[in-house]
């Protein structure tokens, strides 16, 4: 796991997330295809938990699978994320969490590029992006 398990009440939760981070992370909430802030982003770095900074994503393994959310192969290492069932929406899913302090971040899919055939589609509101500096 990636540091010590972070545990806080929903109104702490509440006190340092946006009404939207709230939504996505800690109730399980997706947001509109195409609106989140690095559906796009084709800049280098590491993504970030939003709720509590655990590093899970490299910029190298994201690419675009036209889902309009955020797409990566694989995370930074595979304790980064923890997975689970999700039986919710009439299907069963495989829900991405983060392994520190478990925030909704989206779901795996087996419908990715090779090799691994992975695609982490994830909610830009459960992320922050750490960029990288340009070298000087």
């Amino acid at each position: 796991m990636s540091g010590e398990k972070i545990i806080k009440t929903e109104e702490e939760w509440k006190k340092i997330l946006t009404p939207e981070q709230f939504k996505v992370t800690r109730k399980k909430g997706t947001e509109r295809a195409f609106s989140g802030e690095y559906a796009h982003t084709k800049e280098d770095g590491v993504y970030k938990c939003v709720c509590c900074g655990n590093e899970l994503f490299n910029s190298k393994e994201k690419y675009d699978s036209g889902t309009g959310w955020p797409s990566f192969r694989a995370p930074i290492t595979p304790d980064k994320v923890s997975l689970q069932t999700d039986r919710g929406l009439f299907t069963s899913r495989i829900e991405v969490l983060c392994a520190r302090c478990d925030a909704h971040l989206g779901h795996v899919f087996d419908d990715g590029p090779p090799p691994a055939g992975k695609r982490y589609c994830l909610n830009s509101a459960a992320l922050t992006l750490e960029r990288e500096k340009a070298p000087k």
